[in-house]
């Protein structure tokens, strides 16, 4: 009875009311997300009947995760500091690169584990795949611990781009679009890899196609082959020879025959375009024509040195002007004689980029030193931009040059020796690898030059190539000494940078002065970035490079290579910036009689608009 009692005593228990059914309409889109959510989560798979292999529907996590991961190492920190849409490029480009990587990893790994898998059907112990359960775990692991790691990882790279700024003296505001950068990455890695699984689409079909006539190793063999040579022949003829080459040239060929505002015709007979030269001044090309359009006159050089001074000779000699290396050096020597070049103090080889440009702020500092008792001769070899020459016609840099020295060494010959002016020779970029390429090494050099001067020499030119591989051992790559500075020496401040590694006495002529910044891409960039670690990147790092920055494979190679595109927006001396660091240069090399260290300070201050003339 107690027990009764106790039980008519208890609450009663509260029954739920009964659940109101969904509107059909809603019930409809839940199954939707549903559905979606599964396809999401669980990835599944479709064993066609006829078929081996595996077709999946959705990428592999794998594959995902490594171009994750490759994302993230794009943001590290390289030479010069990036613009959000540069990152968000070249995040993208590594991300698709991760992706192929990630993705022949989950091949091979089926390719190896497929036997297996036969063996164990067999056996009748099932496919042994994860369960789905598992593969959702494992992808809601990736989509959260991603999310937070690259708003990390984008918050970082815009402290480091920060940190460059700094240390490359410029502006320490950035403006860092972080959703920006994943959308653009997102959008370039989603494209390749659309473009990449359309070639395995192709090539599966054609493998299918062929099979039917010829037995399946030939038919696998030969689609492989037939789909490389459509990739590696449409990439090079029809994008770059056919499409982004022709382009640049219809528009490089137009622009040469254009001149630049303010600039006009010489009056004086001593520069080539003018009424008195051998060579027209519509044939001078775009270059030529403002290299000779903007000759300094003696009032200018006198207001700015206090000095009395002449006019200075300038020759150039366009593409249109002969059609080989060899007639245009000696029409660029019949110039010289008819100017008289051979008599001033002081006669300078200039070396040209693709569209023919001669730095004038390599120039004009040689001119003010002498008094314009010198005169200047160049010659184009091109009218491409500097890319696309470097893509091109890169060799044709140090065949027109050699032409032009070994033409004017020639006529020098002639010369009486007490009359012979002090030949010298210079150039940047493309214009430095072009006088480097003109003789067979250092010491050719110094034998048929009496001074030299080259600034940003592409990592590709010889001499510099091998001065840097016999510098001396306790000296860093970035600012490597040879033969203790006998002769040659490296700068990046040259105030400061000459001095080392010896004093001026130890300096012995002829001198050669190579302007080179520690963060210059230009420099650096070399296919085996791709694969092997930099010496570069070794310690001591360079005075304007970050602690932050690493080798990554093929992630650094991507890197550098946006680095040229952008080493020109940072300030001189950092990136491929060398401002008027030739002034020092060409005061050490080929100084005037009476030239002091003061003449050289007020010089560099009048060049860098901190100081008015006289």
């Amino acid at each position: 009875m107690g027990q009764v009692a106790d039980r008519q005593l208890a609450p009663p228990r509260r029954i739920p009311p009964p659940r109101r059914p969904l509107p059909p309409r809603a019930r409809r889109r839940l199954r939707r997300i549903r559905a979606l959510a599964r396809a999401l989560l669980r990835r599944p798979y479709w064993d066609p009947p006829d078929s081996s292999y595996v077709v999946r529907r959705w990428p592999g996590l794998t594959a995902i995760c490594c171009a994750t991961l490759f994302f993230w190492l794009s943001l590290t920190p390289s030479l010069v500091p990036r613009p959000w849409l540069l990152q968000g490029v070249i995040g993208g480009i590594t991300a698709a690169i991760g992706y192929a990587i990630g993705a022949l990893a989950e091949w091979l790994v089926r390719l190896t584990v497929r036997p297996v898998r036969r063996r164990l059907r067999s056996r009748g112990r099932g496919n042994r795949r994860p369960r789905p359960h598992l593969r959702a775990r494992a992808w809601l692991t990736y989509y959260a611990l991603s999310t937070v790691a690259t708003i990390a990882a984008l918050s970082w790279s815009a402290d480091a781009q920060r940190e460059l700024r700094r240390l490359q003296e410029m502006p320490e505001t950035l403006t860092w679009h972080s959703l920006m950068i994943a959308a653009v990455a997102l959008a370039i890695c989603g494209a390749l890899v659309a473009l990449g699984r359309t070639v395995r689409l192709g090539t599966r079909v054609l493998i299918r196609l062929l099979g039917r006539f010829v037995p399946r190793p030939v038919a696998i063999g030969v689609s492989l082959l037939v789909s490389a040579m459509v990739v590696v022949f449409g990439t090079r003829d029809v994008v770059f020879d056919r499409g982004v080459i022709d382009v640049a040239a219809y528009l490089a060929q137009n622009t040469d025959k254009s001149t630049k505002d303010g600039i006009t015709r010489p009056r004086t007979p001593l520069v080539s375009g003018s009424a008195a030269s051998l060579v027209d001044w519509d044939e001078l090309g775009y270059e030529g024509r403002n290299f000779t359009g903007s000759s300094l006159t003696s009032r200018q050089i006198t207001s700015v040195t206090g000095r009395w001074a002449i006019q200075p000779i300038r020759v150039y000699v366009g593409q249109e002007s002969a059609s080989t290396f060899t007639a245009r050096a000696r029409l660029a020597v019949r110039e010289l004689e008819r100017t008289g070049a051979f008599d001033r103090s002081v006669l300078a080889i200039a070396g040209t980029t693709g569209r023919g440009w001669v730095n004038s702020t390599d120039a004009e500092p040689l001119e003010y030193i002498h008094g314009g008792d010198t005169a200047i001769v160049a010659v184009q070899y091109s009218y491409l931009p500097s890319w696309a020459s470097f893509l091109v016609d890169k060799e044709e840099a140090g065949r027109a040059t050699r032409a032009l020295v070994d033409a004017v060494r020639a006529r020098l010959r002639e010369q009486p020796a007490e009359r012979r002016p002090e030949l010298v020779v210079f150039g940047e970029s493309l214009g430095a690898y072009g006088i480097e390429a003109a003789f067979d090494g250092p010491d050719d050099m110094l034998s048929k030059v009496d001074g030299a001067v080259l600034a940003g020499s592409p990592n590709f030119s010889p001499l510099r190539r091998e001065l840097t591989a016999h510098r001396d051992p306790e000296s860093p790559i970035w600012r490597p000494e040879y033969e203790d500075g006998r002769h040659f020496r490296f700068a990046q401040w040259p105030e400061e940078d000459l001095a080392r590694p010896g004093p001026a006495s130890s300096w012995e002529k002829p001198r050669v002065v190579y302007l080179q910044n520690a963060s210059d891409a230009i420099v650096w960039w070399s296919p085996g970035l791709a694969l092997n670690p930099p010496r570069w990147l070794r310690e001591p790092l360079g005075p304007d490079i970050t602690d932050e920055v690493n080798w990554f494979p093929l992630v650094t190679f991507w890197q550098t290579t946006v680095d040229m595109a952008v080493s020109y927006g940072v300030g001189a001396p950092h990136g491929h910036r060398y401002g008027n660091g030739s002034v020092e240069a060409w005061a050490a090399v080929a100084p005037s009689e009476g030239w002091t260290d003061a003449d050289t300070e007020r010089l560099r201050r009048f060049m860098d608009g901190r100081e008015a003339p006289y």
